[in-house]
């Protein structure tokens, strides 16, 4: 049953893009995913448990694994006898169920994945996952319970690490060269700045501050004045002050008045 991607779901898994969830195994997750070419696949992914179990993750591996080679044999089994018998024993044995579909892709590792071709109502990838899960004490007669995997409650998918931060930019040799010009510069402008506030001497003389503007207050021009007329000053002699006596004063030119 196809239901939409979940939180925690991978939107790529190798170069597939996956669209939607097929099924939800006991050891992993099915998508539903497209390939570069257009092709619609069937993508197992195992779960963050599995994946921590070195033995779960080596079944699921040799799984992959084995159908790659059976097809290969039963390439080879087109042209000799010999290769399709290999592929034969291969299947009689259980190792390869004849309903296991061609592997598109795979990848190992920590956080292993296979693609297959994508069939409605066909095999897919999940058959891959089978093998993963083991039941029973696999040899001799049972005692007690079924072994169980701890890691069965595990819903979330088995996800690659991140990819590594790419190195850090090389600088060319002029870039360099510019930086430690620039940085000799402000070096030597700093020691030049402290050495100038340290050891400056102290009897110099401080540079003379400059003198205050002078301010120019107008003043108001002079108003100018008409001159009083003068009165005329009485003789020794007496008078009426008719104005008939001399304004020159008798003992000025001893009495002859002015030549």
């Amino acid at each position: 049953m196809v239901t939409p991607l979940q939180y925690g779901d991978p939107p790529h898994v190798g170069p597939f893009a996956l669209q939607a969830r097929l099924q939800t195994a006991p050891a992993g997750l099915v998508y539903l995913g497209q390939a570069p070419d257009g092709r619609v696949v069937s993508v197992a992914v195992l779960s963050s448990g599995a994946a921590f179990d070195a033995a779960a993750r080596d079944r699921f591996v040799t799984a992959i694994k084995d159908a790659q080679s059976s097809a290969v044999s039963q390439a080879q089994g087109r042209t000799g006898v010999r290769g399709w018998g290999a592929s034969l024993v291969d299947r009689v044995r259980g190792r390869v169920p004849p309903d296991t579909p061609p592997v598109l892709a795979m990848q190992g590792g920590p956080a292993p994945w296979v693609a297959v071709p994508y069939v409605p109502n066909g095999p897919g990838a999940e058959r891959f996952l089978d093998p993963v899960t083991v039941s029973g004490t696999l040899i001799g007669q049972r005692h007690g319970p079924d072994f169980a995997h701890y890691w069965l409650g595990d819903r979330t998918p088995a996800l690659p690490a991140p990819p590594a931060p790419p190195p850090p930019p090389v600088a060319t040799r002029r870039s360099v060269v510019l930086a430690s010009t620039l940085l000799a510069t402000l070096v030597l402008a700093l020691l030049l700045v402290v050495w100038m506030l340290l050891f400056r001497g102290e009897d110099e003389p401080e540079p003379p501050r400059p003198l205050p503007n002078t301010q120019f207050v107008p003043t108001p021009p002079p108003e100018p004045a008409s001159p009083e007329p003068q009165q005329p000053t009485p003789g020794p002699s007496g008078g009426g002050g008719d104005g008939s006596e001399s304004p020159w004063p008798d003992d000025l030119f001893d009495g002859r008045g002015p030549i």
